[in-house]
C-alpha cells in the first residue's frame, strides 16, 4: 500500500518525454525503440518550486508599451548573421552539435567577444574544471575580467550566481549536467532537462540577461532530451560537420528573432574557429583544377545567401541484378526521380548503372532548384563527357522533363559571376525581369533534354 505523499516510479521516454507505469521496448507516443528510461516523480503534494518568476497581470493590448531594444553585436560576422544581426537581450539560444565539433570552442570565442564589448558574460561549465577552460581561453588569446567562470551543476547556486554578478550574458556547458536538487532523476533525464531549461528561460525573460545553452546529440544527430527543449528556445543552432573535416556549418533551424536557414561557416584552425569569408569557394574545392566528367555547379540558397557548390556523380555498371543509388548531401527521394526522369525521357540506360551523387565540402543541399545541376552531372557520367566549364546550372526539373522557375534568381547570378563563371544556363521562364550580371551569359532552355546538349555536344 502506497503512503501518501511518496514519490511513484515511471518509465519516461528520453525522445518525447510520455511516462509510461511499467517499461516498455518501444514508446506508444513517439514509436522510438528503447527509450523509456525509470525515474521517479516527486508527489503531487510537494511539487518542484520555481525558481525565478516570469508574469505579469492581464493588460490590454492597447496599454502595452514596448521598449525598443538593441542587438549586440559580437564581431563574428558567421554567428550574428545566423541570429539576425546579432545577440538579442533576453533571448535563450540553444546550440547543439556531436561532441569535440567545437560548440565549447565557438561559445568561448563569442563570450570573449562579447565582454570586449562591455558586454560582461558568465561562462559555467559542468563538464571541465575552471583550469580546462582557462586552458581553452587561452589558446584562443582570451583575456578579459569580463569574462566570469564558474564551475557548478546546481542550478540553484548558479541563478544565485547570476543574481550577485549580474551579467548580460550566460553561457551554460551544458544542459544536460544541470540539475534541481528539489526535483527526482539525474543529470540530463528528461524531467531535470525540462524543468531547468524552463528556469533558465525565465531567468532571460524576467532580467533581460542572454542565455546560451550547449546541449549534445544523439546517434541520429537530434537533440539529447525532450523534444519540447527546442520549443522553449527562442533560437536552435546545430553544428552540421563531422569533427573529422576542417571547415563547420552551423545552421539555424528556429528563429524567433531573425531568418532561419541561415547557415555560418566557420574552418577550424589552431587558434579556434575563424569566420569563412567565401564559402563558395569552399564548397568548389578543386573545381578550378579541371572539369572532369561527372561533375556540375550549382547555386544553392541557405537562408539570404546564395552558395555555388560542386555536385559529383559516379555512374557504372552493376555487379548485382539490383543497381545501387547512393547519395551524399542530396535527398535521396529527389535522386531517384531525376534518374527515373533521366531514363524515360532523355533516353539514358541507366537502369543496369550503380549511381552515385554527392556534394562537396559535406553542404546537405535540399532545394530543387538543384535539379538540373544533379540530373547533369548524372548525364555528364553515364555519357562519359564533361560538362561545359564555368558554367553553372539552375532549375527545378519536373516528371515531363520540363524545367521550371528558381526563386532568387538574381542573387544566384551574381554570385556565380563574382566568382568567374561565364555561362548560367537557366530556365527560360525565370528570365522574365532578370538582367544577367556582366561578363555571366544566360542560356535558357525549356526542357532537361535541351540542357543536356550543351554536355553531349563536346
Amino acid at each position: 500500500m502506497k503512503t501518501k505523499g511518496a514519490s511513484r516510479t515511471v518509465f519516461r521516454c528520453q525522445n518525447c518525454g510520455d511516462a509510461q507505469p511499467k517499461w516498455l521496448g518501444q514508446c506508444p507516443s513517439c514509436n522510438q525503440w528503447n527509450t523509456l528510461v525509470e525515474e521517479k516523480e516527486a508527489p503531487p503534494d510537494r511539487p518542484a518550486r520555481r525558481l525565478t518568476e516570469f508574469s505579469s497581470a492581464v493588460t490590454k493590448l492597447s496599454d502595452v508599451t514596448v521598449e525598443k531594444a538593441q542587438r549586440k553585436v559580437t564581431g563574428l560576422g558567421e554567428f550574428d548573421r545566423i541570429l539576425g544581426g546579432g545577440v538579442w537581450p533576453g533571448s535563450m539560444v540553444l546550440l547543439g552539435g556531436a561532441p569535440g565539433i567545437g560548440k565549447s570552442t565557438l561559445m568561448m570565442q563569442v563570450a570573449g567577444r562579447l565582454a570586449s564589448r562591455d558586454y560582461p558574460v558568465l561562462y559555467v561549465s559542468g563538464e571541465e574544471s575552471l583550469g580546462q577552460v582557462k586552458g581553452r581561453a587561452t589558446r584562443l588569446n582570451i583575456v578579459n575580467d569580463a569574462v566570469l567562470l564558474l564551475s557548478e551543476t546546481n542550478l540553484e547556486n548558479i541563478l544565485e550566481v547570476v543574481r550577485q554578478n549580474q551579467p548580460k550574458a550566460l553561457v551554460l556547458d551544458s544542459i544536460q549536467t544541470v540539475y534541481k536538487s528539489d526535483l527526482a532523476g539525474a543529470p540530463g533525464s528528461v524531467g531535470q532537462v525540462r524543468e531547468c531549461a524552463a528556469e533558465l528561460l525565465h531567468l532571460a525573460k524576467g532580467i533581460g540577461i542572454t542565455v546560451f545553452v550547449l546541449g549534445h546529440v544523439t546517434k541520429e544527430g537530434d537533440l539529447a532530451g525532450p523534444r519540447v527543449l527546442e520549443h522553449i528556445v527562442d533560437t536552435v543552432l546545430y553544428f552540421e560537420a563531422e569533427r573529422q573535416q576542417v571547415h563547420r556549418i552551423l545552421r539555424a533551424f528556429k528563429n524567433r528573432f531573425g531568418p532561419t536557414n541561415e547557415i555560418g561557416v566557420f574552418e577550424m584552425t589552431g587558434g579556434g574557429l575563424a569566420e569563412v569569408s567565401n564559402p563558395s569557394e569552399l564548397f568548389l574545392g578543386e573545381h578550378e583544377a579541371g572539369v572532369p566528367a561527372g561533375t556540375a555547379v550549382i547555386a544553392a540558397m541557405e537562408g539570404t545567401r546564395p552558395l555555388l557548390v560542386e555536385v559529383q556523380s559516379l555512374v557504372s555498371r552493376t555487379l548485382f541484378g539490383m543497381p545501387r543509388r547512393q547519395v551524399a548531401g542530396v535527398d535521396y527521394n529527389r535522386a531517384a526521380l531525376l534518374i527515373a526522369v533521366l531514363d524515360k525521357r532523355c533516353g539514358l540506360n541507366l537502369e543496369s548503372q550503380d549511381v552515385y551523387v554527392n556534394v562537396t565540402g559535406g553542404l546537405q543541399v535540399r532545394e530543387p532548384s538543384a535539379d538540373l545541376g544533379i540530373a547533369v552531372a548524372i548525364a555528364s557520367a553515364c555519357l562519359e563527357k564533361p560538362a561545359p566549364p564555368k558554367t553553372v546550372w539552375l532549375g527545378e526539373v519536373g516528371l515531363g522533363g520540363e524545367l521550371r522557375a528558381v526563386p532568387q534568381l538574381g542573387d544566384r547570378l551574381q554570385e556565380a559571376a563574382k566568382l568567374g563563371f561565364t555561362r548560367a544556363v537557366v530556365p527560360r521562364a525565370a528570365l522574365k525581369g532578370v538582367r544577367p550580371p556582366s561578363g555571366l551569359e544566360l542560356s535558357p532552355v525549356v526542357t532537361l533534354t535541351e540542357a543536356l546538349e550543351f554536355v553531349s555536344r563536346r
